[in-house]
């Protein structure tokens, strides 16, 4: 499988770079399309539809193909996989019945693929990754290899979409099916974010909703061990603020803990709604704010991911979280060319709401403040 990864401000920039890429006879037949809302993202997927490929798209919150970072832009990895090792499905979630409708999906990619993984790229703020992760458990098994991230908007917290040829939605999924008998792949979702302080228990909770800890409503624990300051409504900032540099860490049996900052705050009662399930009675701490660590901690587990299960690979596709270049600025394109540096073969990647894959020892779950990483090579 031949790779190329290409980037633009413009959809006359896009089909330029396309142009240049095919001139040589190469001729891709499926597109990884991470683009901004503020790009007529109709207008390039329609430029790839009639180019023959299929596209498997979401906007973003920024977009690379190398460690330079963007913001605007639509950053493409075009491959010429064979077309019969893949298949797009696109369904809406009208009922928030994610679960059903995974299920649905990956019972058809059952049907094709004896082995099938998948991409998966989700679309709405209430869109629950879990039960979309579950559901495809419930019909390939734990051990299914599935990875993807919620889509971006800009960091206008308002609309985001995913997208592939013909079909474009706001509350939806786009999966991309993988016959693993015939495609190898490979990924590692890897935080870094250092815990503090004690266990604490949630003691309230339903769903995402994370009412009190240690029976203080969250929102106040969160300003006392934070030290946060103007805990009020009318502070734009204070969402950013508490996903990117005081989230909880949900602790796990085994594996690595799960991150999961607050993103929405009930004023009522000072609980705020999480990017995943906290259980009530699990187990909680909160985390310190990053700094080289976190870095080097997600390098290095893409190089172990190299070394133990993925010598080798043709393109690498990264899922990382909004939070961590809020966190970490210009020092994320240190992260993004440590990990482009393990392999150097074609990339690109987006910053998400969320992101999907297994953390190192873990469970199948839906992150935040992750970089889940993926490589990708044909047999």
């Amino acid at each position: 499988m031949i790779a190329k990864s290409i980037k633009g401000k413009s959809t006359e920039e896009i089909k330029a770079v396309l142009s240049q890429s095919i001139a040589d006879g190469f001729k891709p037949t499926l597109a990884i399309a991470f683009i901004s809302k503020s790009l007529d993202r109709k207008v390039i997927t329609k430029l790839l539809d009639q180019a023959g490929i299929t596209v498997f798209g979401c906007t973003t919150n920024g977009e690379f193909i190398d460690e330079e970072t963007g913001k605007g832009s639509a950053a493409i990895l075009l491959l010429d996989m064979n077309k019969e090792n893949f298949q797009i499905y696109f369904e809406e979630f009208p009922e928030n019945n994610f679960r059903e409708v995974a299920t649905e999906i990956a019972q058809k990619a059952k049907e094709k693929f004896s082995v099938p993984a998948f991409f998966i790229g989700l679309s709405h703020y209430e869109t629950d990754g879990e039960e979309i992760l579950h559901g495809l458990e419930d019909v390939v098994g734990k051990q299914v290899n599935a990875f993807g991230g919620g889509a971006g908007d800009d960091y206008d917290f308002t609309d985001n979409f995913v997208f592939t040829n013909g079909k474009d939605g706001g509350k939806a999924m786009v999966c991309l099916a993988l016959d693993e008998t015939k495609v190898e792949i490979k990924g590692i979702a890897s935080c870094g974010w250092k815990a503090v302080g004690t266990v604490k228990t949630v003691t309230k909770s339903e769903g995402n909703h994370v009412y009190t800890v240690d029976d203080v409503p969250v929102l106040d624990l969160t300003v006392k061990y934070g030290g946060l300051e103007n805990v009020t409504p009318d502070n734009q900032n204070l969402l950013m603020e508490l996903a990117a540099n005081f989230p909880l860490q949900l602790q796990r049996k085994t594996g690595d803990p799960v991150m999961r900052p607050g993103l929405m705050v009930d004023w009522s009662d000072r609980s705020y709604y999480t990017s995943g399930t906290v259980p009530q009675g699990s187990k909680v701490r909160f985390s310190l704010p990053p700094d080289f660590d976190v870095m080097e901690k997600v390098i290095k587990d893409v190089e172990n991911l190299k070394a133990t299960e993925m010598p080798e690979a043709e393109a690498v596709v990264v899922f990382s979280c909004a939070g961590r270049i809020l966190s970490l600025g210009p020092l994320m394109s240190q992260e993004i060319e440590g990990i482009k540096k393990v392999w150097n073969v074609p990339m690109a990647g987006m910053f998400s709401n969320s992101e999907l894959g297994r953390a190192t020892g873990g469970n199948l779950e839906m992150h935040n403040l992750t970089t889940c990483t993926i490589a990708l090579k044909e047999k």
